[in-house]
């Protein structure tokens, strides 16, 4: 099967697909230091560093000409449709209409399979209209959909994190909801525990992984690595470490001395997830925007560096990040966790 990744960021789904034996051929992102990234790391993928609104099947992709064995995949950006972005969770984000180049492209390719993924908040944005929208599109040019929301942590990703995927079959095939593929959910300790110890804004970048024995997740995430990269950790000012001080595993803002808060004018409107630290025997929140919540280690007072995050999200270390950090952390936080979408290619070529 041969893949085309759009919107592919640093190549999550990229990663979990070629899991599966998907040969991705194509992928476009217009960032440049996802696209550097996902070039970096996928050196046999034809990267178009371009708008998807510029991409032309004909002219872009002549390897898909007349080829039945292609799988589209990959999400429109999402945080227009995030439960946490209200102002711009509406039909006047330009950005919430590129389902339709999409869409257009799967017109103009008809690959025998579709993926589209995006955040289950696209189920409730506008009252359901653009999950609405996109299943219509889908079905309007032959394709049979499934759609179901997914939860990371039950496929082996140290992290709960809900996806929405929509499956489309030009040959009328539905698909199931992949079954789980853990018993028992990963933790934070477990992903994480064998990295190297870092400080507040270290910028090493190249590290040895600590000594002793480390947990399986982690023995198959770093393969036979002896080193790791992208141990980089935000420098963060003192009166921000000392805020850290006072929050426990599980914590949030709440835990925090009020008058180490001056700063916020009303430190009641702060959302759960800021200075959230994690659970080291649980899985980890969303690694969404983790500079911004401000996400703290488990066991250090810090936040996470861009390697622990990637751990969280499944990504192999051999998997570099490119860019600065604050770059890298976006490419991570936006990815797909590749764990899971191997989990779905998995139920797809098994059909």
């Amino acid at each position: 099967m041969l893949g085309i990744d759009l919107f592919c960021g640093a190549g999550g789904m990229s990663v979990g697909a070629e899991m599966s034996g998907v040969q991705v051929q194509y992928a476009v992102e217009v960032d440049p230091y996802a696209a550097l990234t996902f070039r970096s790391n996928h050196p046999g993928v034809i990267l178009l560093e371009e708008n998807v609104k510029n991409i032309r099947a004909s002219d872009h992709m002549p390897l898909l000409q007349g080829r039945e064995d292609t799988i589209l995949f990959g999400g429109p950006p999402c945080q227009g449709f995030s439960t946490s972005n209200q102002k711009n969770r509406n039909s006047t984000n330009p950005n919430n209409w590129l389902f339709e180049e999409y869409i257009r492209l799967v017109e103009e390719i008809s690959p025998r399979w579709i993926v589209f993924e995006n955040v289950k908040g696209l189920i409730e944005t506008e009252n359901g209209y653009f999950l609405e929208q996109v299943l219509e599109g889908f079905e309007l040019r032959g394709y049979t959909t499934s759609h179901f929301i997914l939860n990371s942590a039950d496929f082996g990703v140290p992290q709960r994190r809900n996806r929405l995927f929509i499956v489309g079959s030009l040959q009328g095939k539905r698909i199931a909801s992949p079954r789980p593929t853990v018993k028992k959910h990963v933790t934070v300790k477990e992903a994480i525990h064998d990295l190297p110890e870092l400080d507040n804004g270290d910028m090493r970048d190249l590290s040895s992984y600590k000594a002793g024995a480390c947990s399986p997740y982690a023995k198959r995430i770093r393969g036979r690595k002896k080193r790791c990269w992208n141990n980089l950790v935000t420098k963060n000012a003192d009166h921000i470490l000392r805020r850290y001080s006072h929050i426990p595993q599980g914590g949030n803002w709440a835990n925090i001395p009020h008058e180490l808060m001056g700063n916020y004018s009303d430190v009641s409107r702060c959302h759960t997830g800021i200075y959230r630290r994690l659970k080291e025997d649980e899985p980890s929140v969303v690694i969404g925007n983790f500079r911004k919540n401000m996400l703290i280690h488990p066991w250090a007072d810090r936040g996470l560096s861009v390697r622990e995050a990637a751990r969280l999200q499944s990504f192999p270390d051999s998997f570099r990040f490119y860019g600065s950090i604050g770059f890298q952390q976006q490419q991570v936080g936006n990815a797909v966790p590749p764990l899971l979408a191997k989990a779905l290619f998995d139920e797809i070529m098994d059909a």
